[in-house]
């Protein structure tokens, strides 16, 4: 027993040292890029639905091992056929996450090369956004100390040209007046969502679509699923004030932040959209209008 074990060994550091002589630059960048794929692949369907379906996958593979081990001709005839016909039911199921999925990936840092949008880097746009964050701060402000209720899109590196469509093109500077405006009860546009571009109001009357998340709370209204729906399918910004409460939310990547003050609002919007450090050390009311 102890000779086979020992043999046994000696086979493994055998076939290792061919491995290693063989091993090549090639073979070192295949093992990268699988390990980049397969990290990023866990950090999207991380605390999804999805994330679920992967643990019942890894379970029926490896009973789907066992079985063929074993020999057992019936079960790996019904495990190999739900996984042949499983893939394109399993297309259809999650469709959304694999669309947030792919739209992530086309949101990444490589293929964000040369995109102006939200996040340009010049000084113009810089100061545009500053100024539609003070503006979208204290618009948040006022219209919760009244109770009114809004919804605002800041759009960053995702298009959102197929939902500026479904509302009325503006393109204006952002102010306080004109956005507490759009969002009087009884106007034309307040039930629907304002999209902010590059600094300016391009759209405001907007449908988004809800969010088909089960696990949200009942006490939260169409606003607020509307919110979350966005911030679902693309890595929009949304701000949300509660007609009922007053409260200042932030939708951001499929979750809510709520009851934030304004100067949070600045904050996280900052943080999000500019970066803290482009913005500088100038001290900056959260109520002075764009000029």
């Amino acid at each position: 027993m102890v000779e086979g074990f020992f043999n046994a060994m000696n086979e493994f550091w055998s076939q290792l040292g061919s491995v290693i002589e063989t091993f090549g630059v090639v073979d070192l960048f295949d093992i990268i890029v699988v390990a980049f794929l397969l990290y990023n692949t866990i950090l999207l369907v991380r605390e999804t639905r999805a994330m679920q379906l992967v643990k019942g996958i890894a379970v029926v593979l490896v009973v789907y091992l066992i079985a063929s081990r074993l020999n057992m001709i019936t079960l790996n005839f019904i495990i190999t056929t739900v996984l042949q016909w499983g893939i394109v039911a399993l297309a259809i199921v999650f469709q959304p996450e694999l669309r947030r999925a792919l739209e992530q990936v086309g949101r990444s840092r490589i293929t964000g090369i040369g995109r102006l949008g939200g996040e340009s880097a010049d000084q113009a746009g810089l100061a545009a956004r500053i100024a539609m964050i003070d503006a979208v701060a204290e618009s948040a402000r006022v219209l919760s100390a009244t109770r009114t209720g809004a919804l605002m899109v800041l759009e960053r590196q995702t298009m959102l040209g197929d939902v500026m469509t479904t509302g009325a093109v503006i393109d204006a500077e952002p102010g306080v007046p004109l956005i507490t405006n759009i969002f009087y009860p009884n106007t034309p546009l307040h039930d629907g969502a304002m999209i902010l571009r590059a600094g300016r109001i391009y759209a405001a009357g907007c449908f988004l679509p809800l969010s088909q998340n089960d696990e949200i709370g009942r006490e939260l209204g169409t606003r607020h699923r509307a919110a979350l729906g966005m911030s679902e399918v693309s890595d929009a910004v949304v701000v949300v004030v509660s007609e009922e409460t007053g409260a200042i939310s932030v939708a951001l990547e499929g979750k809510l932040q709520r009851n934030l003050s304004s100067q949070n609002l600045i904050k996280l919007l900052t943080a999000r959209l500019i970066g803290q450090d482009e913005r500088g050390g100038k001290k900056r009311a959260f109520w002075r209008k764009p000029t």
